[in-house]
């Protein structure tokens, strides 16, 4: 039998003796008047050695218990912080005492009511006059957390992550209020907070295969939405100008450090702008929501000092291949970039100007882009909701831009597309590369052309990728440590 195992034997039987006895180690509630914040903020000038005829009523999970005979010490721990609580013989009724001995462990929650005072040693702490278990815990808590298993055990057991380690529960309390600040800063600039479909009978929006699920009352096929794109363009139909959503979007694609089958973006559409306006809004949510973190446009990211300040840097992104491959790639034929990606074994995902200019740049250039900067300006391949060009005579760019920093994309934007004949079209062409098994090309919409048809404004479009946000502004290394639940592969499958 293994030392868990033991404890766990031994927790039980603990557990049954209380019952035998007729007390409920699980009770349904408990008059909580205190936090421990609250009495370390109260009390915090309250001298070594000194005692108060204050009392405190608290509830929480006991952790760290040491018995020295007359006097036991132990650290309760609530969602605010922790406080240490005392037994003593002579002032603590020894049937509470002997109670807390003979059933109470670490892990454990309590309730008590007790005096404050501070240890001779400077420790807050509170004489218990009384004491209720609220709940028995059976499985002993892990001691330490170390390797490459335990980080993985970290993501599959949350609570245990969150619980032992206050910097992990700190990042995100961080999160809140970074979603927060994004919600201030949108809602002060007139933007309205909507919702859109998770289940959709037609997805878009982005290039990425879906999750496919059934809907069994109608007996038909839905999907999980790869983006909320399409409903809130549809919502500027409607006559809204200004709309966001924080949403959940669904990718069946990759796992990486970026990367995360479901995932957090805010997505949001201004009418009457254009992608120059939607540079200005990143730069400045990203300036509103530091400042507010951390007074200041600069953050450090491990050994790196990223600043946010405005301008940001911008290239195209035939400018960024050149300055960082030598190519000019604006003078090359189709046939001298095929034979250059295939020179340097470069993968694409289809063969034309466009989707080369793009597999160099994802190759050669991301990279390199530690500072924020906007690569604008992409191949007309790349999206089918975009706008081409206003300067570009040759029709093979559109007016897209994508964020970028510490050598990932942290969003994307485009001038919208609002031409409903044009937009009919290259969603046609979508449905007909979708049917070759290009499983990221987008269905054909008919609705949406339907609503384009009704006629929208000209439209600035923005999607920035929230977990990524967040990885930057609490120095994380992975989207695994920044959302409480990352997918996990099943240790087994069965």
């Amino acid at each position: 039998m293994s030392r868990e195992e033991q404890i766990m034997t031994e927790r039980l039987r603990k557990l049954n003796e209380l019952k035998k006895q007729g007390i409920n180690p699980y009770p349904y509630s408990f008059e909580k008047r205190h936090s421990s914040l609250e009495l370390q903020e109260k009390y915090k000038k309250l001298k070594s050695g000194k005692k108060t005829k204050d009392k405190a009523k608290i509830a929480g999970r006991l952790i760290n218990i040491r018995d020295l005979g007359k006097i036991a010490f132990a650290v309760l721990q609530d969602s605010l912080g922790k406080i240490q609580v005392v037994f003593q013989e002579s002032d603590t009724k020894k049937e509470i005492i002997n109670f807390f001995k003979k059933y109470v462990d670490s892990g454990d929650f309590i309730g008590l009511e007790g005096i404050i005072f501070r240890t001779k040693r400077g420790e807050l702490s509170i004489l218990v006059k009384s004491l209720e278990l609220l709940s028995k815990s059976i499985r002993p808590l892990p001691e330490k957390w170390h390797g490459l298993q335990d980080k993985e055990e970290r993501y599959r057991k949350r609570y245990l992550d969150l619980l032992m380690s206050p910097e992990v529960k700190e990042v995100f309390e961080k999160r809140e209020k970074i979603l927060s600040l994004i919600r201030e800063f949108l809602k002060n600039k007139g933007f309205l907070e909507v919702e859109t479909p998770y289940l959709q009978t037609v997805y878009g929006g982005a290039s990425a295969k879906p999750f496919k699920t059934h809907l069994n009352t109608l007996d038909i096929d839905l999907f999980l939405a790869i983006s909320p794109e399409l409903y809130l363009k549809r919502l500027i139909v409607g006559g809204f100008e200004k709309v966001f959503t924080i949403a959940r979007n669904f990718r069946n694609e990759g796992i990486d450090r970026w990367h995360n089958p479901e995932f957090t973006m805010i997505e949001l559409y201004q009418a009457y702008a254009d992608y120059n306006d939607m540079m200005e809004l990143v730069e400045d949510l990203y300036i509103f929501v530091i400042k507010k973190l951390y007074n200041s446009t600069k953050i450090k990211y491990k050994n790196i000092v990223l600043d946010f300040k405005k301008p940001w840097k911008r290239m195209t992104m035939l400018e960024a291949i050149k300055k960082f491959t030598k190519l000019n790639a604006e003078k090359m034929s189709e046939e001298e970039l095929k034979s250059f990606i295939e020179k340097n074994r470069i993968e694409t995902k289809h063969e034309s100007w466009g989707w080369y200019v793009k597999a160099i740049f994802e190759h050669f250039c991301e990279k390199a882009l530690e500072q924020p900067t906007f690569i604008l300006d992409h191949p007309i391949e790349t999206t089918p909701l975009c706008k081409i060009h206003r300067k570009d005579k040759t029709g093979r760019l559109i007016e897209r831009f994508e964020p970028f920093c510490l050598g990932t994309e942290l969003g994307n934007a485009y001038s919208e597309l609002n031409d409903p004949i044009l937009q009919k079209k290259l969603l046609e062409e979508q449905q007909k590369m979708l049917f070759k098994g290009d499983a990221e090309a987008n269905p054909y919409d008919e609705d949406f052309v339907n609503s384009l048809e009704a006629g929208m404004p000209p439209t600035g479009g923005l999607g920035l990728g929230i977990d990524r946000m967040i990885i930057l502004l609490t120095g994380q290394e992975s989207i695994r440590d920044v959302i409480l639940f990352p997918f996990m592969k099943p240790i087994d499958n069965k």
